[in-house]
């Protein structure tokens, strides 16, 4: 369980294709923190640190998480967002994140609004998920409130800060994203759906 606040980001060091795994190293001013087994979320997606060497960590993608994300698009050197698995207690300063992508989405514009910036995202509504306005969405690991919401797109606004603090900042039209939708908005539209199965 995440809250979609980034800790740091990272980069990707090397990636090397193993049958149809990706492992991925990874360098981080955390990885001295962390241990074997522990779950990271990279770019909103919840991967299993399998290796440390001194400030480089390796996890490890499946089939399965290659091909619902944006991961099989991570390039040596590119930046990745990264939050630890939440501590039971701590205070949820974003909101309920699973680290499990449901799909990916497209970068359509970014509007930069003089000290704020508008990002407008396309998704498959096919997919059936769905966002609302002024709901919560999680765009790459990192919790946001949709701005605008339609069928198949929404828009968010984004701070100075989670500009500066995140890949946000690298994202142009064209950039591929991970989406994770709000688990209470999944349920309900399971249950509104599910009369129609």
């Amino acid at each position: 369980m995440f809250t979609g606040i980034i800790e740091e980001v990272a980069i990707v060091e090397k990636i090397v294709k193993s049958n149809t795994n990706l492992n991925i190293t990874i360098r981080s001013n955390i990885t001295s923190e962390l241990k074997i087994d522990q779950s990271v979320a990279h770019n909103g997606i919840c991967l299993t640190v399998v290796n440390i060497n001194s400030d480089l960590y390796t996890v490890t993608a499946i089939n399965e998480t290659i091909s619902k994300t944006n991961i099989s698009e991570l390039r040596e050197g590119d930046k990745v967002n990264i939050e630890r698995a939440m501590k039971l207690g701590d205070r949820l300063d974003g909101h309920i994140v699973q680290g499990h992508i449901d799909q990916t989405g497209v970068c359509n514009s970014v509007e930069n609004k003089d000290g704020s910036w508008i990002y407008n995202f396309t998704y498959d509504s096919k997919l059936s998920n769905i966002t609302i306005e002024k709901g919560s969405i999680t765009i790459n690991g990192v919790s946001l409130t949709v701005v605008n919401s339609t069928k198949d797109g929404f828009s968010i606004a984004l701070i100075p800060y989670t500009h500066e603090n995140t890949n946000f900042n690298t994202f142009k039209k064209g950039t591929i994203v991970n989406l994770e939708f709000d688990v209470i908005g999944k349920y309900v539209s399971r249950l509104y759906n599910s009369d129609k199965i």
